[in-house]
C-alpha cells in the first residue's frame, strides 16, 4: 500500500459559486465522501483548512526570515484541505479523487507521499533509521 495525498485547491469561480450553496449540504457531502472513505478502509486521514486571511507565510529567501500575513499569493494556489489515503495504486487514488463532492473550479491534486523505499540510498543515516521508529510512535505507520 501506497499513501496519497489529496490536495484540495478552489479558484475564484469556485470559491463565487459556493456562496450559492448551502452550507449545511456542503457539509453533508463531505461528510458521506469521507464515510465512505473511511468505510472502504482508504481514508487515513484529513481536514479542511481555516480561510487563508487566518494563515501566515514564512519566507526563506533571506537570512533573516519574513512572515506574511494572509491571505498571500493568487487563489489558483490556496490549498484548501486534504485528505491522507492509503491505496494500492495512485489509480485508485484518482478514482476516489473522482468521486470527491465538488464543482467546477475544484481542482484536487493528488501526490504520493514519501516512504523509506524512496530513500534506499541512505539506509545507514540515523534520521532515515529514526524515521520508522517516528511513524510507529506518532500512529501514522
Amino acid at each position: 500500500m501506497s499513501k496519497y495525498m489529496l490536495i484540495m485547491r478552489s479558484t475564484a469561480e469556485a470559491l463565487e459559486a459556493s456562496k450559492d450553496m448551502d452550507f449545511e449540504e456542503i457539509i453533508n457531502a463531505m461528510g458521506a465522501y469521507n464515510e465512505s472513505m473511511i468505510n472502504a478502509g482508504v481514508m487515513a486521514g484529513g481536514d479542511g483548512l481555516a480561510d487563508p486571511s487566518e494563515g501566515v507565510v514564512v519566507d526563506f529567501s533571506t537570512e533573516d526570515r519574513i512572515v506574511t500575513d494572509g491571505p498571500y499569493g493568487e487563489v489558483h494556489e490556496l490549498f484548501n484541505g486534504f485528505w491522507i489515503l492509503s491505496v494500492s495504486s495512485q489509480e485508485e487514488a484518482v478514482e476516489w479523487a473522482k468521486r470527491a463532492p465538488l464543482g467546477p473550479g475544484s481542482k484536487l491534486e493528488i501526490r504520493r507521499i514519501t516512504d523509506e523505499s524512496d530513500f534506499e540510498e541512505f539506509a545507514d543515516n540515523e534520521f532515515i533509521q529514526k524515521e520508522a521508529g517516528w511513524r510507529e510512535q506518532l500512529g501514522t505507520d
